[in-house]
Parts: C-alpha cells; sequence; structure tokens
C-alpha cells in the first residue's frame, strides 16, 4: 500500500441470512483458448485452496497439511503444494495464536467465483472472488455472530508437457491487511523516524488493559452513527463518495466518510494542506484519503488523543497500522462493535471486512505497530 495510503462484513442481518448476502455478483469469464473443463478445474483448485486456508482455522479441525485436490486436467506445482503446506501449517498455528487471545471459530463457509479467465499461450491467468463468513465461537459469550469478507485473488496457471497446467502462482490483489485465512510470511523490517509531522503514539497490543470508557456529551459526536454508517457500506460503497481503490486503497476514505456521518465537519483550505480536512463532489484533502495525513490531521485539530491500548478502543474509534515498522502508517480500521469482554471488532475497506476482532487481526500481525485514536 502507497505511504500515501488511501484506504471490510455485513450489516445486522449477516447473522441471519451470511451466505445469502456474500454471495458475489460477479459472472465467469470462460476464455475460448482453454475448454470449458479446463476453466471449471481452474476455479475448483482455486476454491480448494482458498478454503483448505479457511478450514485450518475453525476450532476442532484435526491437524493436517495441505491435501492436493485430484483434477485430470490441473494440478498444484510441486513449489505450490509446498507453499500452501508451509501455509496451511502457520494458519494452525495462527489458530492456536487466536484461542491464547480467547478467540475461536466454530464454523466457517467459503465461496470462490471465477471473475475472468485469460490464456497466452502456455500461460493462464485467473481472476476470483473469494467470500468468506466464519462463524464466531461463543468463548466469552456476547461476541457477534459472524465475520466476514470478500477478496479478490489472481492465480497464474502454467502449461507443461502433456498439456497438464500447473497452478505456479496465488497472490491476494488487495493492499489492506490481508485476510484472516491468508498466511503471512512477510519479513518485518526495523523502524524508522518520519520525523517533522504530529506523531501519533504506538499502542500496546496486550491484553487485560484499564478500560477508559468513551462518555456521549451532549451535542457531541454520535457515535452510533459512524458505526452504522460503516457497517452500511463496508461492502456496497456509498455512490456519493470516490472510490480510491485504484490510488493506493480505500480505507482511510472510508473511516473519513464514518467520522463525517457521526458528526466530524469539514475544515476548508488547501487540499495538500494536512492541517485542513473536507471532502466535495470535486476534490478532497489529502487528510481526507491518506493514511499519514489523516492522523497528522487528528492529531494536530485535537479531535483525537491517542490511547494507550488498543483494547481501549470503543465504537467509533480508530485503529492504524504500520505493517513493516517503517514509520508510516499503512491502513486505517474503525471500531464499529465492542463486546462486554473488552474485544473491539474492525470493519474497514481494502479488504473489505466486517466486524474482525482486534484479536484476530494482532494474531495475524504480532509484529507490526499499532495506533489506537480516540474520537
Amino acid at each position: 500500500m502507497k505511504k500515501r495510503t488511501l484506504s471490510i462484513a455485513i450489516g445486522a442481518t449477516l447473522a441471519v441470512g451470511a451466505s445469502a448476502l456474500l454471495l458475489p455478483g460477479a459472472n465467469a469469464s470462460e476464455d475460448h483458448k482453454v475448454d470449458g473443463a479446463t476453466t471449471a478445474a481452474f476455479g475448483r483448485i482455486a476454491d480448494d485452496v482458498l478454503t483448505q486456508r479457511t478450514a485450518a482455522l475453525v476450532d476442532g479441525q484435526q491437524e493436517r497439511g495441505y491435501n492436493a485436490p485430484q483434477e485430470k486436467k490441473v494440478r498444484l506445482s510441486s513449489g505450490m503444494e509446498r507453499t500452501e503446506g508451509r501455509g496451511v501449517s502457520s494458519l494452525y498455528t495462527r489458530k492456536k495464536r487466536l484461542a491464547s487471545l480467547g478467540e475461536a471459530y466454530s464454523g466457517a463457509d467459503t465461496k470462490v467465483t471465477t471473475d475472468r479467465t485469460t490464456v497466452k499461450g502456455d500461460r493462464a491467468t485467473v481472476e476470483v472472488t473469494e467470500t468468506t463468513v466464519l462463524t464466531y465461537k461463543k468463548v466469552h459469550g456476547d461476541e457477534p455472530g459472524t465475520t466476514g469478507f470478500t477478496a479478490h485473488h489472481t492465480l497464474t496457471f502454467t502449461r507443461g508437457k502433456g498439456g497438464k497446467w500447473e497452478l505456479t502462482d496465488l497472490k491476494a490483489q488487495e493492499d489492506g491487511p490481508g485476510a484472516i485465512n491468508q498466511p503471512q510470511t512477510a519479513p518485518v523490517a526495523p523502524a524508522k523516524d518520519t520525523g517533522g509531522f504530529p506523531k501519533a503514539t504506538p499502542a500496546s497490543i496486550s491484553w487485560g488493559a484499564r478500560p477508559v470508557p468513551k462518555s456521549q456529551q451532549p451535542g457531541g459526536y454520535d457515535y452510533k452513527a459512524m458505526a452504522a454508517y460503516a457497517e452500511k457500506y463496508w461492502r456496497n460503497y456509498n455512490p456519493q463518495y470516490r472510490s480510491y481503490n485504484e490510488a493506493g486503497g480505500d480505507c482511510t476514505n472510508f473511516i473519513s466518510q464514518a467520522l463525517r456521518a457521526g458528526g466530524w465537519k469539514d475544515e476548508p483550505g488547501s487540499d495538500s494542506d494536512y492541517k485542513k480536512w473536507w471532502y466535495n463532489s470535486k476534490a478532497e484533502s489529502t487528510s481526507f484519503v491518506g493514511a499519514n495525513e489523516w492522523s497528522w490531521y487528528a492529531m494536530s485539530s485535537k479531535r483525537v488523543t491517542n490511547l494507550k491500548n488498543v483494547y481501549q478502543m470503543d465504537v467509533g474509534d480508530i485503529l492504524q497500522m504500520d505493517f513493516d515498522r517503517d514509520g508510516s502508517k499503512d491502513h486505517s480500521m474503525i471500531v464499529t462493535y465492542k463486546s462486554r469482554a473488552g474485544i473491539p471488532y474492525m470493519t474497514y475497506h481494502s479488504t473489505n471486512t466486517f466486524r474482525k476482532s482486534l484479536a484476530s487481526i494482532i494474531a495475524s500481525y504480532p509484529d507490526a505497530v499499532y495506533y489506537a485514536y480516540r474520537t
């Protein structure tokens, strides 16, 4: 995600109709250079790989390596089998880490739809949409019913001798934090100082922080409205706002919209002045859509304060992450639910995600730097 970070499942009805609501609308596009059976096999391979990743996170599933599917015309390359084996193993480790943080999933459903298949010579590129719903196990008793996300992936297949196709690469298309079932293997870089701008204070990620209650002042911000907005538009974007998914990511644009819905007023001025914050039909300030610029504005305007611990966040508060510890913020999220046990749940764009628990984010990115903002 770009350093000017532009930064996903479902409203209240998800718990009772999640699978139906999350079905993607894209139609498969068959390339005429491969037959229909091969195109269908590409899709089944994608579905199998992503479903096995999800299954590794479900409570009660016996730990095992990746079990390669049996297809006549398509298979995983030996290198991809090893990669998926390591990936699935890392997800079992993630599940144990989640359990130590008081979280588990009692069930899951992954569906994969093929959006586009392109074949050039002996190389096939397959674009798919994954829709996954995980059911929270009632560890504390007041977890949400489910969490869900939509993610896009690009698979590369190579045709070898004898005409058999092999999956040689699978990449997520979104720039934000990986989905909970995406193995995380990237190394962590050393921290650097950005210097020169208002600095947010990193928050601790340790469990058991002293609560910092959030009071609703008369005439103050409407935190329920912020959460309601985010949970309404987490997947179906508000057409009154431009999307920045093709310009670095939509996450910060999304949280700015939610804050605006809850009472943040525009502060007009130069679009490049981080001390200003605004949006209109023709343009916007960099602080409205950029992760670092939003933080600089929020801190300098005194509209936020930093919390010492991420678990002190409440509905309407903002969480930012620096994945590679280089001093530049890479992603923004908003709290839309908090359990009585003290777990905040995040909703965000890029990847479009609904009520993902803070515990699952920390379990996936234990080495990232976190910034918690009280709005």
